[in-house]
């Protein structure tokens, strides 16, 4: 049977779609300053030996147009080989060098982070010392919360109603429940 489909091309069912993601749009941004190229010192010898090499005519451009080079880079880089460095070759860093912090500068800011750090407990200790000593005025010693006023002196209850205030203004209470002392 000539006409009959081979056992190969029937199929049980109607074949199974598969969805494909479009490619993402490309990237059309242009930068306001082009990138600036660099060159290795091997790719500047490199192509500098290609343009040495090449000897029939035309074969110069050729090769920098290849490159996408101009002939002042062989210029350039021709000079910078004669003066007999493969570092003169190698890009340069721009901008200012940066100088090296010594070890008495690396001393120098570690002492300025831990005087700033004893600086903060300092005021911290002086904050509590202030406030213990406001709220033992209120409270008074030990065994002296009288009703009246003893000997003429205000008595501890009301001391302390005249200093609560005060305290609350040394205290600070934050968003977070927690108080924050200042002076």
């Amino acid at each position: 049977m000539p006409d009959a489909p081979s056992a190969g091309a029937v199929s049980s069912g109607p074949a199974p779609l598969q969805v494909v993601s479009p490619a993402p749009p490309p990237d059309l941004e242009v930068s306001d300053r082009p990138a600036r190229r660099r060159f290795s010192g091997e790719y500047k010898l490199w192509v500098l030996g290609q343009a040495e090499a090449s000897a029939g005519l035309g074969e110069l451009g050729a090769l920098l147009r290849r490159e996408g080079l101009y002939s002042l880079h062989l210029t350039t880089w021709r000079r910078q080989r004669e003066l007999g460095s493969l570092a003169a070759l190698s890009p340069k860093k721009r901008g200012r060098p940066g100088v090296p912090p010594s070890s008495l500068a690396r001393r120098v800011a570690e002492l300025e982070r831990g005087n700033t750090r004893l600086i903060h407990r300092l005021q911290q200790a002086e904050t509590i010392i202030a406030v213990q000593k406001t709220w033992s005025w209120a409270v008074g010693p030990p065994g002296t919360m009288k009703l009246s006023y003893h000997h003429g002196a205000p008595c501890a209850r009301q001391r302390r109603r005249e200093l609560v205030p005060r305290v609350r203004k040394k205290i600070d209470v934050g968003a977070s429940g927690t108080p924050h002392c200042c002076l």
